[in-house]
C-alpha cells in the first residue's frame, strides 16, 4: 500500500474510533499521523499544501464572525497581552529548570531559547479551539467571542515577534493594504449578487487564497492574517454566515491534513518526551492565569473558567517558529518535543468531561460571586419577565416558533439567542428576545420558571439541545420541553432524555408545506 493510500485509511479508522468514545474526529487524525509515523510512512508535499488550505479557509471563516468592537475591550487586548507575559515567564522557568538538571535541549540553549520557546507556547491554537466551537454550536456565545477576539489579538502578535525574530519586515507596498477597507463595499457587494450553488463556497475560497493569503505574503505580511483579515472586511454582511456555512464541509475535509501531518512529525526520543512532558506543565498555569484575568474584568466565575478551558493549549504557531527562525536562533531540534507537547495539548481538553463545571465549584471560594450590577454588562443574569413561553436559540426555525407561538396561540412568548447581530436585528424587527447563553447552567439556576408553561430547543447544536434539557429536568422544570432535531437518530436521542415532544426538521417542513398547500386549495364550490 502506497503512503497516500496508508495515509487515508488510518485517518478515517482513526476519526471513526474517535467518534465512538465520544472525541472529537481530529484527536483520531491526529493518532493516525503518531501511529504511521514508525511504520515509515512519510507525508507526500502535497499533505503540507492540504493542511496550509484548511487554515487559510479555516481563518477566513473566522473573520467572517469577527466583530471588530469586541477586540478593542479591555476583557479582549488587555488579557492577551498580560497572559502573554505571564506564560513566556512561566515557560522559560521551566525550560532553565530543566537546564539545571542538564536535560537535552534546555541545557544546551540559553535564556533567549527559553524565552523564544515560552512566547511561541503563549498563544492558543486558532484551528483547534475554532474547530471545536464550531462543532459546539458556540462561536457566538459569550464565550466564543471572548475565545475568537484572544486568538485574533495573539496572531497580531505572532506577526510582530515573527517580523522582529526572523528581521523581517515588510514591504513598503504592504501600506497600501489598507485600501481593502475601502474596497469593502465592492466584495460585500459582489457576496449579495451570488446565487445558492457552487459560486458561493468558490468566491470565498478565492478571496481567502488570493487578495488573502497570497497577496498579503508578497507584501510581507502573515498570510493567515491575511484570510483572516478578508473575512473581516465581510462580516456583519446579512449572507456572510450563509457563505461560513458554504465553506463548512470544505474547510473540515482539508483540516484533516493538517492534523495528520502533526502527527506524522514523528515519535519524540525519550529525552525530547521529557522535555514534552514539562511543557505541558506549563498548561495548567496559562489556564489560570486566563480565569484570574477574565475574572478581573468582571466576568462571572464561570465565564471565565470555560472561556480559559477553551483557550487552555498550544498553538501550532510554536511548530512554526521553529521552522521560521534562523538556526543561530533556536536548534531547530526543538521541533519535535514541541510537535509532540502541541499534540498532546489538543488531546487533554478533550479527556476532562464536566470538569470545567466542578473548577468553577472549586474556585468559588477564591472567586467569589459579585452582585449583578459590578458584573460585566454583558455577563449579567436574565429576566423573563412574565414569559410562558422560551425559545431557545432564534434562527430560522425558533424565529418561526416563536411568531406562531405569540401570533396564533396567543402565548407571552420571548426568545433567547446568543449571537448578539442576530438579536439586535430582531429586537429591531420587534420581536421579544434577549441575549443569552442556554447552555450556562447558572442559567437555570437563577431564573424563575413557575410562570412558564413551554419551552422550545431549536438551538443549531443537538449536544446543546441535550444538555439543556437535562439541565432543566434537574433544576425542577415540570412544563412541556420540545425540540427540534436535524437528524431522526437525534430526535430519538432527546425524545428518551426527557423531552415531551420532539420533531424532524425536515418532516416538520414536509408537514406545514402540505398544510399551506391544503390551506390555498380551490374549495369545491369554487367556480373552474
Amino acid at each position: 500500500m502506497d503512503d497516500v493510500s496508508a495515509i487515508l485509511l488510518a485517518v478515517l479508522v482513526g476519526g471513526v474510533l474517535a467518534g465512538m468514545v465520544r472525541l472529537p474526529p481530529l484527536l483520531g487524525f491526529l493518532a493516525a499521523g503518531f501511529v504511521l509515523a514508525p511504520l515509515g510512512v512519510q507525508a507526500p508535499p502535497e499533505l503540507s499544501t492540504v493542511a496550509d488550505l484548511g487554515v487559510t479557509v479555516l481563518l477566513f471563516g473566522v473573520g467572517l464572525k469577527v466583530d471588530l468592537r469586541a477586540l478593542v475591550r479591555r476583557e479582549v487586548w488587555l488579557t492577551s497581552s498580560v497572559h502573554a507575559l505571564v506564560s513566556t515567564g512561566v515557560t522559560a522557568g521551566l525550560l532553565g529548570l530543566l537546564a539545571v538538571l542538564g536535560v537535552g535541549l534546555a541545557a544546551d540553549g540559553g535564556p533567549r531559547a527559553w524565552l523564544l520557546i515560552g512566547f511561541a507556547l503563549s498563544f492558543s491554537s486558532t484551528v483547534f479551539i475554532v474547530k471545536v466551537l464550531e462543532e459546539r454550536g458556540a462561536t457566538q456565545t459569550l464565550t466564543g467571542r471572548l475565545a475568537i477576539g484572544v486568538l485574533v489579538v495573539q496572531d497580531l502578535l505572532a506577526v510582530v515577534f515573527l517580523a522582529v525574530a526572523e528581521g523581517k519586515v515588510p514591504s513598503p507596498w504592504a501600506l497600501l493594504l489598507v485600501l481593502l477597507v475601502p474596497a469593502a463595499p465592492l466584495l460585500r457587494g459582489v457576496l449579495a449578487r451570488l446565487g445558492h450553488d457552487e459560486l458561493l463556497p468558490l468566491y470565498g475560497i478565492v478571496l481567502a487564497l488570493v487578495p488573502g493569503y497570497a497577496l498579503f505574503s508578497a507584501l510581507g505580511v502573515k498570510g493567515d492574517l491575511g484570510a483572516l483579515l478578508l473575512g473581516v472586511l465581510l462580516a456583519g454582511q446579512p449572507r456572510s454566515a450563509e457563505l461560513a456555512r458554504s465553506l463548512f464541509g470544505i474547510k473540515d475535509l482539508l483540516l484533516v491534513g493538517f492534523f495528520v501531518s502533526i502527527g506524522l512529525a514523528g515519535l519524540p526520543t525519550g529525552a525530547e518526551l521529557l522535555v514534552a512532558g514539562v511543557l505541558l506543565l506549563a498548561l495548567p498555569v496559562q489556564g489560570l492565569a486566563f480565569v484570574v484575568l477574565f475574572y478581573l474584568a468582571r466576568l462571572r466565575r464561570r465565564t471565565a473558567v470555560f472561556t480559559a478551558t477553551a483557550l487552555t493549549n498550544f498553538s501550532e504557531f510554536g511548530l512554526i517558529v521553529v521552522v521560521a527562525l534562523p538556526d543561530d536562533l533556536l536548534d531547530p531540534g526543538w521541533a519535535t518535543p514541541l510537535a509532540a507537547a502541541v499534540a498532546a495539548s489538543f488531546v487533554l481538553p478533550s479527556l476532562v468531561g464536566d470538569r470545567p463545571d466542578r473548577l468553577v465549584v472549586a474556585l468559588r471560594r477564591f472567586l467569589p460571586d459579585r452582585p449583578d450590577h459590578r458584573l460585566h454588562p454583558d455577563d449579567r443574569p436574565l429576566d423573563l419577565g412574565d414569559a410562558q413561553a422560551v425559545v431557545l436559540g432564534m434562527g430560522r426555525v425558533g424565529s418561526a416558533a416563536h411568531r406562531r407561538l405569540g401570533e396564533e396561540y396567543g402565548l407571552r412568548v420571548i426568545g433567547i439567542e446568543a449571537d448578539p447581530d442576530r438579536v439586535a436585528r430582531l429586537q429591531a424587527a420587534g420581536v421579544h428576545l434577549i441575549e443569552g447563553d442556554a447552555t450556562d447552567p447558572r442559567l437555570w439556576e437563577e431564573l424563575e420558571l413557575h410562570h412558564v408553561e413551554l419551552v422550545l430547543l431549536a438551538m443549531p447544536a443537538h449536544d446543546n439541545n441535550l444538555a439543556t434539557l437535562t439541565r432543566l429536568r434537574e433544576h425542577g422544570f415540570g412544563g412541556t420541553v420540545a425540540a427540534v432535531t436535524q437528524f431522526d437518530d437525534d430526535l430519538d436521542e432527546i425524545l428518551a432524555g426527557g423531552a415531551d415532544i420532539g420533531l424532524q426538521l425536515y418532516e416538520g417542513a414536509g408537514a406545514e408545506l402540505a398544510d399551506r398547500a391544503v390551506a390555498r386549495r380551490p374549495t369545491p364550490d369554487a367556480a373552474p
